[in-house]
């Protein structure tokens, strides 16, 4: 019986991190479901779920909860932007946002690590960081699909003000909740 012992004591805190991953990957998926009207692309709030994943979360939890959305969304699922419409499953993922999706995937991991020991101004450099490897790897794939020509005025130009602007915003989400948890603790 002492065998099973430690994955007793384990179990919870397993448990725990499935849920919070699932809950995770379901707000990301949200996130890029919800359309902020602009012009000439609608923006989602999938990179403000990202970002606000991975700093909260950390690396772990942050990078399992993204890489179980795109497992969903690989599976077939409709959690993508634009899905079903704009196709689904892997054909949507090896589309001209894949590099997006990877971008994501990696940030969660640049975010997670650099956000360790919060503080707002960490908090803000560490979403930056992220976004420029979302942007990195966006905008290298998106270069199978646009010409070099059209590549910052197709997949950078039209987002990068609005995320700038996620950035505080997950920040003080962040600072918010961790200062209404410390009054109820």
């Amino acid at each position: 019986m002492a065998l099973f012992a430690p994955s007793l004591t384990r179990s919870p805190s397993l448990w725990r991190s499935v849920l919070i991953t699932l809950c995770g990957a379901a707000l990301i998926a949200i996130g890029a479901k919800v359309q902020i009207p602009f012009w000439p692309v609608p923006m989602t709030l999938h990179t403000l779920a990202v970002v606000l994943l991975a700093a909260a979360l950390g690396p772990r939890l942050g990078f399992a909860a993204m890489a179980t959305y795109l497992g969903a969304g690989a599976m077939g699922l409709p959690v993508f932007s634009g899905s079903p419409e704009r196709g689904i499953g892997l054909a949507y993922m090896v589309g001209p946002t894949g590099g997006y999706l990877i971008g994501y995937l990696l940030s969660t991991l640049v975010i997670g690590r650099l956000a360790e020991g919060n503080g707002p101004m960490r908090l803000a450099l560490a979403m930056l960081a992220g976004l420029a490897v979302v942007y990195a790897f966006g905008l290298a794939w998106l270069t199978l699909f646009v010409p070099a020509s059209g590549l910052i005025a197709a997949g950078f130009a039209p987002f990068i003000l609005g995320d700038l602007i996620k950035i505080p915003l997950a920040v003080a989400l962040i600072t918010g909740l961790g200062r209404m948890k410390g009054r109820a603790a």
